[in-house]
């Protein structure tokens, strides 16, 4: 018989837990398969939560019983065309949850009616229509999970919705939100990628806040792909980030994501949208949808302990390869030999710069020089992360050769290229916006 089962507890119960180091009060937690068999965990009333190891001097005592839920009563959705349709699709990740009020533990949100458990002001503003694409971590999002999210975009606006909501961990947002960017063309309305930084069991989570913003984007003029998330580390104002220009920055802060090389679009602050007039694009054109990627690239890192044989296997194996250089766009020696018999084999070769802000100028320095006449391509300002995500897409439209395709990379299609500067010019364009202003 268990410590547990010997005190007569059972998950959600008020306990307190003695050992020789510590004494602790709280709710009982349900046993998670990554904890170790002699961890016991509280909900302490900070709302955090404390693994206690067991020992054999260890007292666990039972406070009180567990307390039913005391939430607010889940609002019913509206009726069609009281309040707009807002399609929410979830990947997973942090914010696709909802927490159990009774004993602390987090769940992932499978339903509208989960949606509207943890968000009921979601309720008041629109329609909700939530689908599951994915219930996964989001370093294991694939291709194909951003094609199958496409897709459920390409119906949900064809169904009526004014907007999409896309929850996603944020590990990957930034990946997910240039793929979706290329594969959706002219949008009739926003995509909203949202995700949060702190769990919703914890008192600093950010998913409410960052989800009913999220919301309000998806009911916006705007009509492309975006990001939604803290502009800062307090709860006053949430930054809107344009998808193919944004990077999360910081492994923890509710302010990890920031826009790079481009001003923010706008921001949220209470139940105002702010979007600079400079921000909302004009299609031109029917909604089409472009899901096709080539997988066969690879974005490669240099450093200065690159080895041969690394190198080997990542141009072996690819059709296409993203060079994150140093500087302005440069490369270590070794790594000429193989990008000469890269192209000589027809593959096509682009450079980022891993310096982030700024954009590769390969004109300025002798090696540059001399890989542009290789036939290396320069990927502009785009950051790493996103030329990867082009060139797959880029060869994936079936182009009649390898010069059709570089043709598409290196055209601006979803605001991932901005026109060149000089490397000393900097970038201080929209100051104001950048710093959560309202722009000029």
């Amino acid at each position: 018989m268990t410590l547990i089962e010997e005190a007569g507890a059972k998950e959600g119960d008020r306990i307190s837990l003695k050992t020789k180091d510590r004494t602790a009060e709280g709710v009982l937690m349900p046993h998670h398969d990554f904890s170790g068999t002699a961890i016991i965990t509280l909900k302490l009333d900070t709302g955090y939560n404390m693994g206690i190891k067991v020992a054999a001097d260890t007292i666990l005592k039972k406070i009180a019983d567990a307390k039913p839920p005391s939430v607010k009563p889940v609002p019913k959705a509206v009726g069609k065309g009281d309040r707009p349709i807002i399609a929410f699709l979830s990947t997973g990740g942090t914010i696709a949850s909802y927490v159990d009020y009774r004993t602390g533990a987090v769940h992932p949100a499978r339903s509208s009616e989960d949606l509207l458990f943890a968000n009921p002001d979601i309720g008041t503003i629109c329609e909700p229509r939530a689908e599951v694409i994915a219930s996964i971590l989001s370093e294991d999002m694939t291709p194909d999970i951003w094609k199958k999210t496409a897709e459920a975009v390409k119906k949900a606006f064809d169904g009526g919705a004014k907007g999409v909501v896309v929850t996603h961990g944020t590990d990957t947002m930034g990946y997910t939100a240039a793929a979706l960017a290329f594969m959706l063309h002219n949008l009739p309305g926003p995509v909203v990628l949202v995700g949060s930084q702190r769990s919703s069991d914890r008192p600093s989570s950010d998913a409410a806040l960052n989800l009913a913003a999220a919301t309000r984007v998806a009911m916006s003029p705007l009509k492309e792909v975006v990001v939604v998330m803290h502009a800062s580390m307090s709860d006053t104002r949430i930054a809107i980030h344009r998808a193919t220009k944004v990077r999360k920055m910081h492994s923890s802060r509710r302010d990890a994501f920031q826009s790079v090389n481009a001003p923010i679009l706008g921001f949220v602050e209470g139940d105002d949208v702010c979007i600079s007039e400079l921000a909302v694009m004009e299609n031109d054109g029917p909604f089409t949808l472009k899901p096709a990627m080539d997988e066969r690239a690879t974005l490669l890192w240099t450093h200065p302990a690159m080895s041969t044989q690394m190198l080997d296997a990542a141009f072996a194996t690819s059709r296409g390869i993203v060079i994150a250089g140093t500087g302005l766009g440069h490369a270590p020696e070794k790594v000429i030999e193989h990008i000469g018999k890269a192209l000589g084999a027809g593959k096509i070769v682009a450079m980022a710069t891993q310096c982030l802000h700024g954009q590769v100028d390969m004109k300025v320095y002798s090696r540059g020089r001399e890989m542009m006449r290789m036939g290396v391509v320069p990927a502009g300002d785009m950051l790493p992360e996103t030329a990867y995500v082009k060139l797959m897409w880029a060869m994936g439209q079936e182009p009649k050769d390898d010069e059709e395709a570089i043709k598409l990379f290196v055209t601006d299609v979803a605001g991932e290229l901005t026109p060149m500067r000089r490397p000393d010019e900097g970038d201080d364009r929209d100051d104001d916006m950048k710093k959560g202003g309202e722009g000029r």
